[in-house]
C-alpha cells in the first residue's frame, strides 16, 4: 500500500514538471510566433545576397619579357607602386632613333634658315644690280639719241649709230637679265621657306613618333591604378607578354564595399533609396553590419542575362523573378574590412 501510494506521489509530480514544461514550451513558440509574425509584416529579408567590389584586370599595353615582379599574393599595394618591370631594352633604342632622327630635321632646318638669309641677301644684290642696269641702259639711251641727231645734221658716222645702238641694245639685254635674276632670287628665296614648311611638319611628325616611343618606355612600368590589394599571382620572370594580356587582378579598396541582394519582385514593393538595411554574412554569424539602399536595379537579373527569356516562344510557365538590390556598407573601414568580395549575406529590409 506505501508503495502504490509512493508511485502516485511521483506520478503526480511527473505530471505537475511536464505539465509546467509543456506551458513553458507553448509560452516560447506562442512568442516565436509573435515575433516571426511581425518579423513577417515588418520586414523583407533574402539569403541571395553577396558582398561586391570592384576586381579590374592589370593589364600590359607593351610586348616584352617580364624583367622583374614587384608585388607577391594577396598584397596591399598603394597608387603608383610598382607591380612589374618589362624589359625595354628595345624600346629605349627605338627613343634613341626618335631622338637622333629629330635632331637631323632641326639641323636641316638651320641649314634652310641659313640659305633663306644667303638668297635674301643675293636678292638685294639683285636690286642693285638692277638699278645699276637701268643706268647703264639710260646713258645708253641717251647717247643713242644723241648720236641719231648728229647723224641727221652729218656731224656722226653711219658706224658710230650703229656701235651706240649696239651698246644700248647690249645695256636693254642687262637690264632685262637683272629683272629675271632678281625673279629667280626671290622664287628661290619662297622655295626654301617652302621647304622649310615641309621640314616642320615632318619635325612634328618626329616629335609624336618620340612622344610615342616614350610612352612606349613608360608603360613597360607597369603602376598600381589606386589603392587595393593583388589578387592570385600567375605569371613569372622571363615570361613574354602581350598588349592587352591579363597579368593581374586588383581589388579596388578606395571604392568600398557593397552588397548585391536579389529579392523577389513581390518583396520590393516597400523599398526606396537611402531606406536602411542589415546585414550578416554567413562568416561572421553572430555579427551584423549596417547598410543603406543607393539603387534599385532597372530590370530584373534575367533580362540582364545572355540569353533572356521570351515568354512568347513556347509554354509559358509562372516564375517569380528577381529585383538585383545595391545596398552600400555604411560601417567604418575597419569594420568593412572583414568582409570579401563573394561572401554569401542576409539582408533584412524594413518596411516602410
Amino acid at each position: 500500500m506505501e508503495i502504490e501510494n509512493s508511485y502516485t506521489q511521483t506520478d503526480r509530480l511527473i505530471t505537475k514538471i511536464t505539465a509546467w514544461v509543456a506551458v513553458v514550451i507553448a509560452i516560447a513558440l506562442a512568442i516565436w510566433g509573435v515575433i516571426t509574425l511581425i518579423d513577417f509584416y515588418s520586414y523583407e529579408e533574402t539569403n541571395d545576397a553577396q558582398v561586391e567590389e570592384y576586381i579590374n584586370p592589370i593589364t600590359s599595353r607593351v610586348i616584352g619579357y617580364i624583367k622583374e615582379i614587384k608585388y607577391e599574393e594577396n598584397q596591399a599595394v598603394k597608387k603608383g607602386d610598382t607591380l612589374l618591370i618589362i624589359d625595354n631594352s628595345e624600346y629605349k633604342l627605338q627613343q634613341e632613333e626618335g631622338e637622333a632622327a629629330l635632331t637631323n630635321s632641326q639641323a636641316q632646318i638651320n641649314v634652310l634658315e641659313s640659305n633663306v638669309t644667303t638668297t635674301s641677301k643675293m636678292t638685294a644684290a639683285g636690286l642693285s644690280q638692277i638699278a645699276a642696269a637701268k643706268a647703264k641702259l639710260l646713258r645708253q639711251q641717251q647717247d643713242y639719241d644723241r648720236y641719231s641727231k648728229l647723224f641727221k645734221v652729218e656731224s656722226a658716222t653711219q658706224q658710230q649709230l650703229e656701235n651706240s645702238r649696239a651698246a644700248l641694245d647690249v645695256a636693254t639685254s642687262e637690264y632685262s637679265a637683272a629683272k629675271e635674276n632678281y625673279q629667280a632670287s626671290l622664287s628661290k628665296v619662297n622655295d626654301i621657306k617652302s621647304q622649310k614648311g615641309v621640314l616642320e611638319a615632318e619635325i612634328q611628325r618626329r616629335k609624336a613618333l618620340l612622344s610615342r616611343s616614350k610612352l612606349d618606355v613608360g608603360y613597360t612600368v607597369i603602376l598600381a591604378p589606386y589603392n587595393g590589394k593583388m589578387g592570385r599571382r600567375t605569371i613569372q620572370e622571363g615570361q613574354i607578354i602581350q598588349p592587352g594580356q591579363t597579368l593581374a587582378y586588383i581589388v579596388d579598396q578606395d571604392a568600398g564595399k557593397w552588397v548585391i541582394a536579389n529579392f523577389k519582385e513581390t518583396q520590393i514593393e516597400h523599398m526606396h533609396i537611402n531606406g536602411n538595411a542589415e546585414i550578416t554574412a554567413d562568416a561572421f554569424p553572430g555579427k551584423k553590419f549596417k547598410g543603406v539602399i543607393i539603387s534599385l536595379s532597372p530590370a530584373t537579373g534575367a533580362r540582364f542575362s545572355l540569353l533572356p527569356p521570351d515568354n512568347s516562344t513556347g509554354n509559358f510557365v509562372k516564375i517569380v523573378q528577381r529585383i538585383p538590390v545595391k545596398i552600400k556598407l555604411t560601417e567604418s573601414p575597419a569594420v568593412i574590412d572583414q568582409l570579401r568580395a563573394g561572401m554569401n549575406t542576409n539582408v533584412t529590409i524594413k518596411k516602410d
